[in-house]
């Protein structure tokens, strides 16, 4: 039985920041009880080899206005709430639009003995940290907001209570320059899944009989709550008694949520064992008064599975399933690359390579038809590739899906046919000439249309408008290829001028062609495979990074 955890969370802006203890540990960077850390300065994570603490932060940061202009100074303090002195700290100003980006600004000192500046990214004394391990119940600095300063800024503080307790990145307030409102909170949720892997690890993860976990905006506050999700559809509430230690914070538009879980929770068979392998899923949409809906994109995967309780790893991950990534590229392949070149032979090459032969039959007549069936082949896999991944039809997909099976019954048709097509001196033969090239092309315009529309579709959504302009271009070469052939072959202009008539009559009755016709045809016949290939490889390199 393939399970997973999902974790659902609403932030309200695209950068969300969010902390599971039963899922991810970031990767530490350096930290010294002499402050020096500036390895630390991106992710600020001491490198202790112990995980961020889940309880309250015990810290609060806060500052003396909540606006500016840029060049003006803000006095922050960082101080202790009722919990123990702090040990170290690093203390950075960021962008609220990209809290994961540079130190924003620089700071002035007001007690060099017991704090530091550091060079964070660009601008020297863009960070604050400690001097020593000494105990600390507070600290004030002076930030300064440099001259091209964002619209907004939020101050981040980690602080080290001893070696093995620290709190990463504890909210602060979040300052504003002068005459500049904060955008209003929108209602987003956000899920994370992790599938159980069988051993071995099974490499399509996909949504269904998940242990689910939900973080959810709700007016001003934030619910988390746990539940399950049978196959793809609305999560059911079950017994919160597994959860403890709930923390959240909502400011400015980002969510935290944390809690923590048991590793094993025998009373509820739903609740996965944390000692195993899985998946991690990611995705978000919107909720309505705590109501969530229907997620807008695919779901983050982890590109492996994780061992929750194992050695804290940076991960990677995609929007789109591996199955899918192989179903639209064997559409794109045969219908952007060999139904088009089997085309081209089949309409521009009949009369060349004379008195060669291909296993029996001319050369041309081999290379359309092993190209055809490669194409069905790739038509009928990729087909089935999808309806594996969506387990059936998709009701959400509009007319793709609908368009794909015309594709795919003509592709078939066409062989079929060609089966039982008539001799080429029969009195009928002319019908079938008419429905083979009808039905060729028709389902060629299908098969675009419906590649067109499959690049927008959210189990393989490839980042817009590049990915539609490289589509339309390739399109447009294969047709303009055609067009040249197709002048070429009705006589709309000659290059084989230099030999004279009766040479041309005799070449053109032995072969049907003339030597430069020939050649002419195959140099635009390796200009256009050169481009399909370039276009092929570019959107290629689109599928494989979303």
């Amino acid at each position: 039985m393939r399970r997973s955890i999902i974790v659902f969370q609403m932030p309200v802006i695209a950068e969300i920041i969010f902390v599971l203890i039963v899922a991810l540990s970031l990767k530490t960077a350096s930290s010294y009880s002499n402050g020096k850390v500036t390895n630390a300065c991106m992710k600020m994570v001491p490198d202790h080899g112990y995980h961020s603490s889940t309880e309250v932060p015990p810290y609060t940061i806060t500052v003396d206005k909540r606006t500016f202009s840029p060049g003006e100074q803000i006095r922050v303090n960082l101080s202790v709430t009722g919990g123990k002195p702090f040990k170290g700290f690093l203390i950075e100003a960021r962008d609220t639009g990209n809290l994961n980006g540079d130190a924003v600004g620089s700071f002035a000192l007001v007690d060099s003995t017991s704090s530091q500046l550091l060079k964070c990214g660009q601008t020297q004394g863009s960070a604050v940290s400690h001097t020593s391990d000494a105990k600390k119940t507070k600290m004030q600095v002076i930030w300064k907001a440099p001259k091209m300063s964002p619209l907004s800024v939020q101050f981040l503080a980690t602080v080290v209570q001893r070696y093995s307790v620290y709190w990463v990145k504890i909210p602060g307030p979040v300052v504003s320059q002068n005459g500049v409102t904060p955008d209003p909170p929108h209602p987003i949720s956000m899920i994370t899944t992790m599938s159980t892997v069988a051993i071995p690890p099974d490499p399509l993860p996909n949504m269904g009989n998940d242990d689910v976990y939900l973080c959810v905006r709700v007016g001003d506050r934030v619910d988390i709550s746990a539940a399950y999700l049978r196959g793809r559809t609305h999560p059911e509430q079950v017994s919160q008694s597994s959860l403890a230690d709930l923390v959240w914070s909502s400011a400015n538009g980002v969510i935290r949520c944390r809690f923590r879980r048991s590793v094993h929770v025998p009373e509820d068979q739903r609740r996965f064992n944390l000692n195993g392998s899985y998946y991690l899923f990611v995705a978000h949409g919107r909720a309505d008064d705590g109501k969530i809906h229907r997620h807008a994109l695919q779901p983050l995967i982890s590109n492996n599975p994780i061992v929750i309780t194992g050695t804290p790893e940076d991960l990677s991950g995609s929007r789109s399933s591996v199955i899918m990534k192989f179903h639209g590229v064997f559409m794109l392949i045969a219908w952007m690359t060999t139904a088009s070149t089997g085309v081209i032979f089949a309409r521009y090459f009949r009369h060349d390579w004379p008195g060669s032969a291909l296993f029996g039959q001319t050369i041309w007549f081999q290379v359309h038809r092993t190209l055809m069936v490669l194409t069905v082949l790739l038509t009928c896999l990729g087909s089935i590739f999808a309806f594996t991944y969506r387990g059936g039809w998709s009701r959400r997909a509009g007319a793709h899906p609908y368009l794909g099976c015309a594709v795919m019954a003509l592709a078939i048709l066409q062989p079929v046919m060609a089966v039982f097509r008539p001799p080429p001196d029969s009195a009928r033969r002319w019908m079938f000439n008419w429905m083979h090239l009808s039905a060729g092309t028709i389902v060629q315009i299908i098969a675009v249309v419906a590649i067109f529309l499959g690049i927008h579709q959210q189990a393989l959504l490839l980042p817009q408008p590049g990915s539609t302009s490289v589509l339309a271009v390739f399109v447009v070469w294969g047709v303009a290829v055609e067009l040249v052939l197709e002048f070429h072959a009705k006589g709309l202009f000659k290059i084989w001028k230099n030999k004279s008539a009766d040479q041309e009559a005799i070449l053109s009755s032995q072969s049907g062609t003339s030597s430069k016709e020939s050649r002419f045809k195959k140099i635009i016949l390796g200009i256009f495979l050169c481009g399909n290939i370039a276009f092929l490889t570019v959107l290629l390199h689109i599928i494989s990074n979303v």
